[in-house]
């Protein structure tokens, strides 16, 4: 399909388009002016992790082609919890650590939208705060039918499964038409983008638009990437893939796209890199070892879009400096320990592991200790009593948990 705006072109070019209402109309109409569009972020943590980079992506896209990009973080819809994809109803959190939250997710904003410019962050506490219940049901709940709302597969999912959806969760999807509807009167919003899972909501709020406000609005949804198992991307054994350094090294992070399966690399170059797509094509055509080196332009492309081209350099240097020339680099995760509590039996590999933040959990570690995932100085560990006695007269220990996860144990005489 070839589409006459630039923007839409683009993302459709690269993989981002799953579901579209009205294109043709909407293509037309980018075309021709500058528009604004939005995608809403619930902020359970202090970090996005990957599992946003798609998103930010489409918002970066769209800041790319000049036009007005708005990141609504839910300050009021995270009070309340998205049901869709959850089979449990989520944590309810305190205003003070939502509100924590959007301040330290906010610079991760600034790095994929000029925020000194076009580029928006807006809090949906602001309305939904102080809004009247009773005038709400009578102006939105009336308008959008419980019948409809059913059919959705955020609802109809769980409710298949026979999962509790609570009606403090029902509500996020009025709550969230009405985002739409209140962005679209006063900030003239008419489209609103995000994952494949948002479709029914998104639908909701174009509903109400229409309805409350006789003008037209749009939807544009993307694919929800997996891993190769079909897990949602975002989490792996360790944990999530947080896009804030504070949360996971940029060593790490760059060596998690580093170590992506090779039937991923193309498409993960044209869904979170900027490389133009001529270009993408011939490393995509790139087989056996050689795809490693695609697979180090990702990471190192990722990395520096996430955290910035310092971030970047240093995690490729850390790289090298590990897998090229075999030598330890002081900026891995380091622990020190004493040589005598080695010897004691005090200090086992599952302390290590522990104390290095190489896996999630000490069960995790022993599941790859008797899976053969775990190496210790290039070797693969399978002392039976988990000691590592053997190696307490070292001056340091290399820890490494599968391809990605290294960590040296500093040991003190």
């Amino acid at each position: 399909m070839k589409l006459k705006s630039e923007f839409l072109n683009e993302i459709h070019s690269r993989g981002f388009i799953y579901q579209a209402s009205d294109i043709e109309i909407l293509d037309s109409l980018i075309s021709k002016k500058k528009i604004t569009a939005y995608i809403g972020f619930d902020i359970t943590s202090d970090s996005l992790h990957i599992g946003s980079l798609l998103q930010l992506m489409l918002l970066h896209w769209l800041d790319d082609y000049d036009h007005n990009a708005i990141a609504l973080v839910g300050g009021g819809t995270t009070l309340v919890g998205d049901p869709s994809g959850k089979d449990t109803t989520r944590k309810i959190m305190s205003l003070k650590e939502i509100s924590k939250n959007i301040k330290n997710i906010e610079k991760t904003f600034g790095k994929f939208i000029n925020l000194n410019g076009k580029g928006k962050i807006i809090n949906n506490y602001e309305w939904l705060a102080n809004l009247n219940y009773i005038e709400f049901l009578r102006d939105v709940g009336s308008r959008l039918t419980l019948n409809k709302m059913l059919t959705y597969e955020s609802v109809k999912n769980r409710l298949d499964r026979e999962q509790p959806l609570s009606f403090l969760e029902f509500n996020y999807m009025l709550l969230q038409a009405y985002d739409f509807y209140h962005l679209n009167k006063n900030y003239n919003c008419i489209l609103q983008m995000g994952g494949s899972d948002q479709w029914g909501n998104i639908i909701n709020g174009i509903d109400l638009i229409r309805k409350m406000l006789n003008k037209k609005a749009y939807a544009l949804t993307s694919p929800l990437i997996t891993n190769s198992d079909g897990s949602k991307m975002g989490k792996t054994a360790k944990g999530a893939i947080w896009i804030d350094e504070k949360k996971l090294s940029n060593f790490e992070f760059y060596q998690f796209w580093r170590n992506v399966d090779d039937a991923v690399v193309e498409k993960f170059l044209k869904l979170f890199t900027k490389i133009k797509l001529k270009e993408i094509k011939k490393l995509s055509e790139l087989k056996g070892k050689e795809i490693n080196e695609a697979k180090k332009i990702l990471a190192f492309e990722v990395t520096k879009i996430s955290r910035g081209i310092k971030s970047a350099n240093e995690a490729k240097d850390i790289a090298n400096n590990i897998f090229n020339k075999k030598t330890l680099d002081e900026r891995i995760p380091m622990f020190e320990i004493k040589s005598f509590d080695i010897k004691k039996s005090n200090f086992s590999i599952l302390d290590a592991v522990e104390k290095l933040n190489l896996t999630k959990s000490r069960s995790d570690t022993k599941r790859l200790i008797k899976a053969k995932g775990i190496k210790v100085n290039e070797k693969i560990f399978n002392s039976p009593d988990l000691s590592l006695k053997f190696y307490s007269n070292n001056s340091e220990i290399k820890i490494s948990v599968g391809k990605k996860n290294i960590g040296i144990l500093k040991i003190k005489k």
